[in-house]
């Protein structure tokens, strides 16, 4: 009988997504093939702090609205060249070990590199991208510079830090046109955007997006279909049909997205021409390898009515609810939600392998 892995699956994180991040991970609880797979249930709390668990209903508490996470006495954690093994943080021993390490996190400390660091030190294997390509996946600022340089179609922004001087409001619609878009640089899940219509607004918007960075952006506001694409895979990755988001609200919020539950329609696969679905698909792939993605990520675009293609933006670990649009979007590809956490494993464990033989040694050029 073959071995079944251990994985641990990482959910919670010191972020303003921590709700979202509960709610993939217990669809991916749900969904894993308990056949193949033993499941190591680590939550972290929002200070930061790792709990371990054999049951998901002591981790994953379902609220009102949304879930919270319930601490545990005991804190745990993964250290450097530790091969996947977990220590208690009060009695220094062994409390469990995983073979590799499915982060459900998004958002900050946890989509954008620094938990992928993390594991890389502790020298176990971990689906979805590495350090780089999370970090400027996060990045908004960086990833539409390296887009641009690499000739993608990017909607045009400013960039300013917390210690600059605002770009006042009728100069940013001068260079940007009206209405603008305001957006904290490393965030997801529409946290901390808004659309700003006036000055009053754009202040405000402003204000609120520097609550949550130190770095935000300010956009061009693109009239258009919301597109999306799921891509898959390393050296080779595939992409899944293309799907539309329709939002009901004004735009794709936080609210559309998680809280109303007709907050938007999903139409999967979008209608789009022949012509149209390749020119997505083909842009998705490149986008996913100009930012040095690895496992996964969502592709979204705008489709303007001329039928120009934008990038909006790619997220390395999008959303895993039963209704988030990655999972479904590989659902009408022909890759079951519980065939897509399989193939995902396949992908950490391969890049594992390729990595373990890279030399770190030097002895001269023999």
């Amino acid at each position: 009988m073959t071995k079944k892995l251990k994985v641990g699956i990482l959910f919670g994180g010191k972020s303003a997504e921590h709700e979202i991040s509960l709610i993939s991970a217990r669809n991916v609880i749900e969904a894993i093939d308990r056949d193949r797979f033993d499941v190591v249930l680590i939550g972290i709390d929002k200070a930061g702090r790792w709990f371990q668990s054999d049951d998901a209903e002591q981790l994953l508490i379902k609220g009102k609205e949304l879930p919270a996470l319930k601490a545990a006495s005991e804190g745990v954690a993964l250290v450097p060249e530790s091969n996947g093994e977990i220590t208690d943080l009060t009695t220094k021993d062994i409390s469990g070990t995983v073979d590799v390490v499915f982060p459900i996190l998004h958002g900050t400390c946890g989509e954008d590199g620094t938990v992928q660091g993390l594991l890389k030190l502790a020298d176990v294997p971990f689906v979805g991208a590495g350090v780089l390509g999370s970090s400027v996946g996060m990045d908004k600022d960086t990833m539409k510079r390296l887009l641009r340089d690499a000739g993608l179609p990017i909607a045009d922004f400013i960039t300013v830090h917390w210690n600059d001087e605002i770009p006042r409001y009728d100069d940013a619609v001068a260079k940007l046109g009206a209405p603008l878009f305001i957006k904290p640089a490393n965030l997801g899940s529409s946290v901390g955007i808004a659309k700003a219509h006036d000055e009053k607004e754009y202040v405000a918007a402003v204000q609120d997006a520097f609550r949550y960075d130190t770095k935000i952006i300010i956009e061009e506001f693109i009239e258009g279909r919301e597109i999306e694409c799921a891509v898959l895979g390393n050296e080779d990755p595939k992409c899944s049909v293309p799907g539309e988001v329709v939002p009901h609200h004004e735009f794709y919020s936080y609210e559309a997205k998680y809280l109303d539950e007709n907050g938007a329609g999903l139409e999967i696969p979008a209608k789009l021409d022949a012509a149209t679905t390749k020119k997505v698909q083909e842009i998705a792939v490149k986008t996913f390898k100009v930012l040095s993605c690895e496992g996964m990520a969502r592709v979204d675009f705008f489709l303007t009515p001329d039928n120009r293609l934008i990038v909006n933006e790619l997220n390395t670990i999008p959303g895993f609810t039963r209704i988030s649009m990655y999972p479904l979007l590989w659902q009408k590809s022909g890759l079951t939600y519980a065939g897509l956490i399989d193939r995902l494993v396949e992908l950490a464990e391969a890049r594992f392998e390729r990595e373990k033989r890279l030399r770190t040694d030097f002895n001269g050029l023999g």
